[in-house]
Formats: C-alpha cells, sequence, structure tokens
C-alpha cells in the first residue's frame, strides 16, 4: 500500500499566512504616498477681485498670494521680493509641468503682479494664471 504523498495532522496549522499580502499592501501603500502630489496652498486669505470669465483651473502646482500690504507669500511663509525668482525655480524644477496662479489681492498694487509675474517667466515658468472669483 502506498503511502499518502502529504498528510495533515491535527497539530499541523491549516490556515492561510497572511504575511505575503500584508507585505503586498504595505509596498502599494508607500508608492501611492511617494507618487501623490500634494496640494500647496499659499497660507493666507486673500480677497480677490470678480470676473465674469473666471475659470476654475486644477491642474496648478505652484501658488503665490500677494496680500493687501502687497507681501508674497509662498507655502505658507512670507516671502522677500528678491528671493521670489530662485523659490520659482526651485519649484520649477520639482514640479516642471506645474502651472502657477497668482492669488493678488484687489488691494494690492499692480506693480507687484508684474514682478511676481516677470520672475515667473524669468523662472521659465509659462504657465501663469491669476485668481478671481467667479462672479
Amino acid at each position: 500500500m502506498r503511502r499518502p504523498f502529504y498528510r495533515v495532522t491535527e497539530d499541523e496549522d491549516t490556515g492561510i499566512d497572511m504575511t505575503p499580502m500584508l507585505d503586498i499592501v504595505f509596498i502599494l501603500l508607500i508608492f501611492f504616498v511617494v507618487t501623490a502630489s500634494f496640494v500647496k496652498e499659499t497660507g493666507i486669505d486673500v480677497n480677490r477681485p470678480q470676473a465674469k470669465t473666471a475659470i476654475t483651473k486644477e491642474t496648478a502646482n505652484i501658488k503665490i498670494a500677494i496680500d493687501a500690504n502687497d507681501v508674497i507669500w509662498i507655502d505658507r511663509r512670507q516671502i522677500d521680493d528678491r528671493s521670489v525668482k530662485p523659490m520659482l525655480e526651485r519649484m520649477h524644477i520639482e514640479n516642471p509641468q506645474g502651472a502657477l496662479i497668482v492669488q493678488a489681492d484687489r488691494k494690492s498694487t499692480n506693480d507687484k503682479l508684474v514682478r511676481v509675474m516677470d520672475a515667473a517667466r524669468q523662472a521659465g515658468i509659462n504657465s501663469i494664471s491669476i485668481a478671481a472669483v467667479d462672479q
């Protein structure tokens, strides 16, 4: 009489090993965290002007705010006028396809807005939008 190739005894555990599945889930979690693009906010509330032709733009990854006192904000930090261009160059290198949205307060001066847009062009950013409130 032949002996069976595999014999189950009462001492052996016949459950399913979950370790490989947990390893795969953990690797997928790390993959999604690393590849996710995080939304960067300017960190201040800006009273934007109204426009009848305002369009919602969802793909902007670089945001700059100019408050009513002409202070420039990037990533919840106040930025000096001289460091706007290097900061935009660094952000453009990190995300070459990212568009720039300038959130200028309606009481800010046109001069500050033009300087920020000029620095963005010098940094190599070609897609620049000005934020407005839809009427």
